[in-house]
């Protein structure tokens, strides 16, 4: 018989969010190595709050709510409390039992700053890797390392000459309201007489020859080879030299050690001081060789080897987490100002990173 589309309130209700997730759900296991690297963080939370006062929103909620907000392209704060307050799935991951009141997206933003003075983000990555079943899926040899141009939370039209002189004359006031047209049609612009009124810390960047200069961070990766996970992330300004600084001072604590290791780099990354400076710590440079009107770095020392054609297979593969946390955790774009919180949130994306992937290489390794 048909069914009736009438619809009645109950009185009572009992609902119980661990039946409404189903037991193969993706989420499951996710979960699981995420409250595990939590909950050796416990020391480090109670580091960042005073034993006085009202009860904060706990900093294990506040993480496992960021991380939904990177798993799921969701765009902003506010948004993700409107999630919380009818996604059943969102309540059960993040900790919320059904009655419990949804915080308000002021105060979440607020509290999650407070972990920005901890380092929580890169120490949260730390956990997850140190776990002993996640720590035999990683290499100890062998890495690669790339960098990624981040866009600014600022506008060209903030870029202005700087309080100290020099550049071109700000441009003159215009109407149209706080959003009016700008010509900057033959102005000379550079870092070094413009600055952002927005984010002073943003620089001006070109990412190759015939692009459009944009306000931007660099984003640093360390990945090692076997399983390709993320094992260290770095945000600088954008620069000429970024990108080989990172690269050192994130392989530098790995290097510390008798045997040597490989780092698999790409032709950016050609650069004389740089191989020097590698072999100086017993690391092989396994870098792409760039000939382009120039004399490589990079001789038969290195290339004769069969492992340097393997790092610089392997090596490409470092751009799939570029990828997934451009088009999918939002670091296309960031939304926050200055290089640390920027750091902050690139970080705490690559560890969203290692979460969706680690399931299925526990998994298979199992």
């Amino acid at each position: 018989m048909r069914g009736s589309d009438s619809r009645s309130g109950s009185l009572f209700t009992l609902v119980d969010l661990e039946a409404r997730v189903r037991r193969d759900h993706p989420l499951r296991p996710i979960r699981r190595i995420a409250d595990e690297a939590l909950g050796s963080l416990t020391a480090e939370f109670s580091r960042l709050y005073s034993g006085m006062g009202r009860p904060s929103i706990p900093p294990e909620m506040l993480l496992r709510a960021m991380l939904l907000q990177a798993f799921y392209s969701i765009r902003s704060e506010r948004q993700l409390m409107e999630r919380l307050e009818f996604d059943l799935l969102f309540r059960w991951f993040v900790g919320l039992g059904i009655d419990d009141p949804v915080w308000n997206h002021s105060s979440f933003s607020k509290n999650r700053d407070r972990l920005l003075d901890g380092e929580i983000a890169a120490k949260f990555l730390a956990a997850v890797l140190a776990q002993p079943r996640v720590k035999r899926l990683l290499s100890s040899d062998h890495f690669s390392v790339d960098g990624t141009l981040i866009e600014a939370w600022a506008s060209m039209k903030s870029f202005k000459p700087k309080a100290d002189g020099g550049g071109d004359p700000p441009d003159p006031p215009a109407s149209g309201g706080r959003n009016a047209e700008v010509d900057f049609k033959g102005q000379k612009r550079s870092n070094e007489t413009h600055q952002s009124t927005t984010d002073p810390e943003a620089r001006l960047y070109r990412k190759g020859s015939g692009m459009e200069a944009k306000l931007c961070f660099i984003g640093h990766t360390l990945m090692e080879n076997r399983s390709g996970l993320i094992v260290d992330t770095r945000v600088t300004c954008a620069d000429g030299h970024a990108e080989r600084i990172a690269a050192l001072s994130m392989i530098e604590p790995r290097a510390d050690r008798p045997r040597a290791i490989t780092l698999g780099a790409d032709k950016a990354y050609d650069a004389e001081d740089f191989v020097n400076e590698l072999r100086s710590m017993n690391v092989r440079p396994h870098v792409a060789q760039n000939t382009s009107n120039r004399r490589s770095a990079i001789d038969g020392r290195t290339t004769r080897h069969a492992g340097y054609a393997i790092s610089q297979r392997i090596r490409k593969r470092i751009e799939e987490p570029f990828g997934w946390t451009k088009t999918v955790a939002g670091q296309r774009k960031t939304k926050f100002r200055g290089r640390d919180r920027v750091g902050w949130a690139f970080a705490l994306a690559m560890a969203a990173y290692n979460l969706v992937r680690l399931p299925k290489l526990l998994g298979a390794g199992a």
